[in-house]
């Protein structure tokens, strides 16, 4: 059994962001009752990853289940207008965004400074490796790209009604050269598509925790499929085609 934990996770205020980019929502209009929904769907989804759920996330599905409430109490018609449920937690996330921003804005400078002059006399400063489609090892892909892609596989694989136990003997070294010969077969894949064969879970997971190994080693870029919960595979250097049979 392969056990994957994450420490770094990113804040609820993430989750909220990139549920609001990825279904194009007004972020001063957010549709509560969905957005709920799914976030504590995600909040179940860690879960049943064997992920380290923070208090935060907890105290968010909490806000969000209190202004859910709020917004479904009948109003007072003869009271002066109140004020809108979402109004805090709208005020806070585009806080939240500016400030994201900014820094994803000052660390991009930081690497284009680095890129340009190095301190002398320090050899082991890092240096910038810049492939040839000067594309990022990771293109805006999160934690939960992953997860959204991961829980869209899950749901996409077929469905079992008996159970059978069965021993898989598959390793990472395995799946990593799977990646490498089905992207040299039919060329820059996506995830769903990699694994749409697949009938076992750990079999998916092993594949998953393959790729990020690849990318790890700058073997392959990833990036987010536009408009659905599915991530694009890449190599960064063109993979040589096997040799045909000769009869």
């Amino acid at each position: 059994m392969y056990v994957v934990k994450l420490t770094d996770l990113e804040g609820p205020l993430d989750v909220l962001l990139f549920f609001i980019k990825r279904d194009e929502h007004d972020i001063t209009n957010i549709p509560i009752a969905r957005i709920a929904k799914e976030f504590l769907d995600y909040i179940h989804l860690m879960a049943s990853l064997d992920l380290e759920i923070a208090g935060d996330f907890i105290v968010m599905a909490a806000t969000l289940m209190q202004i859910k409430v709020r917004m479904l109490l009948p109003r007072d018609e003869n009271a002066e207008e109140e004020d809108d449920p979402r109004a805090e937690l709208v005020r806070r996330l585009i806080e939240y965004k500016r400030y994201k921003e900014m820094s994803q804005h000052m660390s991009a400078m930081e690497d284009e400074q680095r890129k340009v002059f190095y301190r002398r006399f320090f050899h082991a400063d890092p240096r910038v490796h810049i492939s040839d489609e000067h594309d990022p090892v990771m293109k805006d892909v999160s934690l939960f790209n992953l997860i959204a892609a991961f829980k869209t596989a899950m749901d996409h694989m077929p469905k079992k009604v008996i159970h059978e136990v069965t021993l898989l003997t598959v390793t990472i070294d395995e799946q990593m050269s799977f990646v490498l010969d089905f992207l040299r077969l039919h060329g820059p894949s996506t995830l769903l598509r990699l694994v749409s064969h697949m009938t076992e879970k750990v079999r998916i997971i092993v594949t998953i925790i393959a790729i990020l190994e690849l990318t790890k080693n700058n073997v392959i870029t990833l990036a987010p499929v536009e408009g659905r919960d599915d991530i694009l595979l890449r190599p960064v250097t063109p993979i040589i085609p096997l040799p045909t049979a000769v009869a």
